[in-house]
C-alpha cells in the first residue's frame, strides 16, 4: 500500500527522485500515465495489469469509454528507477500535469500520484474544506 506526501523537484531533463519507500512497491518496472485531476498515475505492473482487464470489459462502442482509454494509453510509458533513485518522465506527461520544477508526489492506496506542488495545494485546500461533507456522500467507512 502507498501512502504519504513527500516533495520533490524535476530537472531540466525530467528527472524525479521517487520516494524511497514508494520503490519496492513499484517494483522494477511500472507504467506512469496522465491521471484524473491533472496530476500523473504511477502503477506497479500488477496494478497496471487489473486496470487494463477492467479496461476491455467497457463497451468500445460507447464515445466517452474510447476517448478514456485513448487518453489514459495514449500517454502510458513504462518507467524504471535508475541507480540514484530517479525517474525520468516524458515531457509530454509534465507538460499534462503542469509541473515545472516543483512536484509532489502521492501515495494513494494502490498507485502514486505525481502532482505538480501549485496544483496539489490548490486541490488538498479544495478537498480539505470539503472533507467531511464527501465523507458523509460516500459508503461509511467506519471511521
Amino acid at each position: 500500500m502507498f501512502m504519504g506526501e513527500y516533495n520533490h523537484t524535476v530537472d531540466a531533463k525530467g528527472r524525479m527522485i521517487m520516494p524511497a519507500k514508494f520503490r519496492d512497491g513499484l517494483g522494477e518496472k511500472f507504467v506512469v500515465t496522465r491521471g484524473l485531476d491533472r496530476c500523473l498515475f504511477v502503477y506497479p505492473q500488477d496494478e497496471w495489469q487489473k486496470l487494463e482487464e477492467k479496461i476491455k470489459t467497457l463497451p468500445m462502442t460507447k464515445r466517452d469509454v474510447r476517448a478514456f482509454v485513448r487518453t489514459l494509453f495514449s500517454g502510458a510509458t513504462e518507467c524504471e528507477v535508475d541507480k540514484q533513485g530517479r525517474i525520468n518522465l516524458p515531457k509530454n506527461l509534465l507538460e499534462y500535469a503542469g509541473i515545472d520544477k516543483d512536484a509532489v508526489v502521492i501515495g494513494v492506496s494502490t498507485r502514486v500520484e505525481i502532482w505538480s506542488k501549485a496544483e496539489w495545494e490548490s486541490y488538498s485546500e479544495d478537498a480539505a474544506d470539503s472533507f467531511e461533507e464527501i465523507a458523509e456522500h460516500i459508503v461509511d467507512l467506519g471511521i
